[in-house]
């Protein structure tokens, strides 16, 4: 039985979702403020969060960055806004995806199954790519450029997998969302870039310059290895 904790300070919309989440099979744990929040994951170590944004004590901003730090459990942001801004915020600071509420349970269960399956796939994978200066251990889900380690998101190690696995296949956005986020993907193409770059920042030298992770104009992306680059 998969475990969720859900965090959310209206107890109205606790005691609802903890129905429809057991009903479906789900073990659920609530906490109703960000400090609860952080105590009882490392106590309930579930395998989904549910976090909703405003919390009282600590937002869900401040507890999605504090689970980062030890965990790569998927976390699903729920939010009353509509903000292209708080998106931005909610994946780059970890999160896995977010849903916008009003939302239909039908929404919700979705997004959590393709999220715990996407999640479950690669924990099942026991390999490593190596592409030098780049080696990624799939099952540790690390990444170390040059012998160093690189800390990446979830999403940032997706899509370097992506395209470090097919070295010189071109991307296109549509492609790499297809593959990273899914077919029910109901976000602007650009987010793919806006992950490139933070990639780049990240692996890269020099990431105005980027030697590995390259764009091909018009088209997309592509992983472009060491030995083309001398």
């Amino acid at each position: 039985m998969k475990k969720i904790l859900l965090v959310e300070d209206d107890k109205g919309i606790v005691n609802s979702l903890s129905l429809l989440l057991k009903k479906e099979g789900y073990e659920v744990e609530a906490a109703y403020d960000g400090v609860e929040a952080l105590n009882k994951f490392k106590l309930f170590n579930p395998d989904l969060v549910l976090l909703d944004i405003m919390l009282p004590e600590k937002d869900g901003w401040e507890v999605c960055k504090e689970i980062r730090k030890i965990s790569n459990v998927p976390i699903i942001m729920l939010t009353a806004k509509d903000e292209e801004v708080d998106k931005v915020l909610g994946l780059k600071i970890g999160a896995d995806d977010y849903i916008t509420k009003p939302f239909s349970a039908k929404e919700l269960l979705a997004r959590i199954e393709a999220v715990l399956r996407r999640y479950q796939s690669d924990l099942l994978k026991s390999q490593k790519i190596v592409a030098p200066p780049f080696e990624m251990d799939l099952v540790k889900r690390t990444v170390k450029v040059k012998g160093k380690e690189v800390n990446l998101s979830y999403r940032e190690f997706e899509i370097l997998k992506l395209l470090i696995s097919s070295p010189g296949r071109v991307w296109t956005r549509d492609m790499i969302i297809k593959h990273i986020w899914g077919e029910n993907f109901w976000g602007e193409p650009r987010a793919v870039d806006v992950y490139i770059r933070w990639l780049r920042e990240k692996v890269e030298d020099d990431p105005s310059h980027p030697k590995y992770i390259v764009t091909v104009r018009n088209l997309g992306y592509k992983f472009q290895e060491a030995s083309e680059n001398k």
